[in-house]
């Protein structure tokens, strides 16, 4: 078959700082989903969208194009509406895994399509393979019966939902490319304009340890994101929210299942009850439901345990079997006695990374039971030789990596030291 373009003429145009035209776009993502443009061809292009960015026109048009690669879904048959809520990534975040249940629980269906890490931030459905039995990959009849079932479903995308960002997405994890904000927001909206969600918040990460570490990019993405979901009849509405220490008391994939656990049973760590009910919130006000029992109240009262529960059950996991416990582990302790000022979340998130709980390759084997137990958050008083951090590991060699990667990952100061942090919620954005 004759090609309209040649993948160089593509690649020269945005190296150049040119705008690609729609047909342009639309040739390149359907030429890369054909195989005509080769994965080291496309690596050339993203780090030039990377480098030189995208107008309006461009990402509109890139996300258009990679929903057209695929099949669109259709919820229409259930009895509730569907709502989403997407994260773009960080450190500990496993908010994903109590919300869905919770807002189930409250009455919403929730089509979770999930991915796997990014660079040093954790994937949902990594983590979720810590539990023994359990299976992303559902059909479409699958994920159908599992909400009917359960009210939520965590899955991954199914091969026919956006072909073109499965692709896309995998590439730019080993390319260093995850950071751009047009192939960050078309990658998260194609997905989610695909699914046929009725409603969509978006949870969007700011601080060290996300991918946008400068607040006023992240609001620009939200904004971004917003735009895209609005264009599309998409209600959609973003947080920008902190990302500047670890959510949570862990990092890694059974680590984190292990605190959603706690969550789910009522406890758990302060900032991750806190953020999963605002979200639960805005996901079940973006719907319009007025739900009779709280999301507070469904986390206590067991009902979003349930949900949870039938929901990794229908998806083939064993609620009882023991989570992947890594078969190494190394203390750090505190260097002085004083006030936690700070926990940067950019290294325990490369730490954790190093340790196995992320991926270094396209399709490496993650250690499950990898990754990274915090025992205390800035502003915590601590003793000299007091435990701050636990790794765990399968591999004794990986320790001195992630050691290295923690260097200056925390400071302690006095008692009366002012710890500076971002504020959970930054900034609210609606479409």
């Amino acid at each position: 078959m004759s090609e309209k373009f040649a993948a160089v003429e593509i690649i020269s145009a945005k190296r150049d700082k040119h705008e690609l035209s729609n047909e342009q776009i639309a040739w390149t993502i359907d030429a890369y989903t054909r195989g005509v443009i080769a994965d080291e061809q496309m690596s050339a292009l993203l780090m030039a969208i990377l480098l030189n960015g995208m107008n309006n026109r461009e990402i509109s048009k890139w996300t258009e194009a990679m929903i057209a690669s695929g099949e669109k879904m259709n919820w229409s048959m259930l009895d509730r509406p569907t709502v989403d809520k997407h994260s773009t990534g960080g450190v500990g975040d496993k908010i994903t895994l109590p919300l869905a249940p919770v807002v189930a629980a409250c009455g919403a269906a929730v089509p979770q399509l999930s991915g796997r890490g990014l660079g040093h931030t954790g994937g949902t459905l990594d983590k979720l393979e810590s539990i023994k039995g359990w299976k992303a990959n559902l059909s479409n009849s699958e994920m159908l019966k599992v909400i009917q079932d359960c009210g939520a479903v965590i899955c991954a995308a199914g091969a026919g939902l956006a072909p073109a960002d499965k692709k896309l997405y995998a590439l730019r994890d080993v390319t260093g490319t995850v950071e751009a904000i047009p192939l960050i927001a078309s990658s998260i909206m194609s997905k989610k304009i695909a699914e046929g969600t009725s409603a969509l918040v978006l949870d969007v990460k700011t601080g060290s340890g996300a991918f946008m570490s400068d607040p006023k990019d992240a609001a620009l993405l939200a904004r971004t994101m917003v735009n895209l979901g609005k264009d599309a009849g998409v209600k959609t509405r973003a947080l920008v929210t902190a990302m500047d220490v670890p959510l949570g008391l862990t990092a890694g994939n059974s680590l984190e299942i292990r605190e959603t656990l706690e969550v789910l049973a009522g406890g758990g760590p302060s900032d991750v009850i806190e953020l999963t009910l605002l979200l639960a919130n805005e996901m079940l006000d973006a719907v319009g439901i007025k739900p009779k029992v709280s999301p507070e109240e469904a986390l206590k009262n067991g009902m979003a345990m349930d949900v949870w529960r039938k929901m990794i059950a229908a998806q083939g996991g064993d609620n009882d079997a023991p989570l992947p416990v890594a078969k190494e582990k190394m203390e750090i302790k505190a260097t002085a006695t004083g006030k936690l000022l700070t926990l940067d979340a950019m290294k325990v998130g490369v730490a954790a990374w190093r340790l196995g709980a992320g991926r270094q390759k396209q399709g490496e084997v993650l250690q499950l039971g990898s990754g990274i137990e915090i025992h205390a958050k800035p502003g915590d008083l601590v003793t000299k030789d007091q435990t701050i951090l636990t790794l765990h590991t399968d591999e004794v060699a990986r320790f001195e990596r992630a050691i290295d990667a923690l260097s200056g990952g925390f400071s302690i100061g006095g008692k009366d030291d002012e710890v500076k942090r971002l504020p959970l919620v930054i900034e609210r954005i609606e479409g």
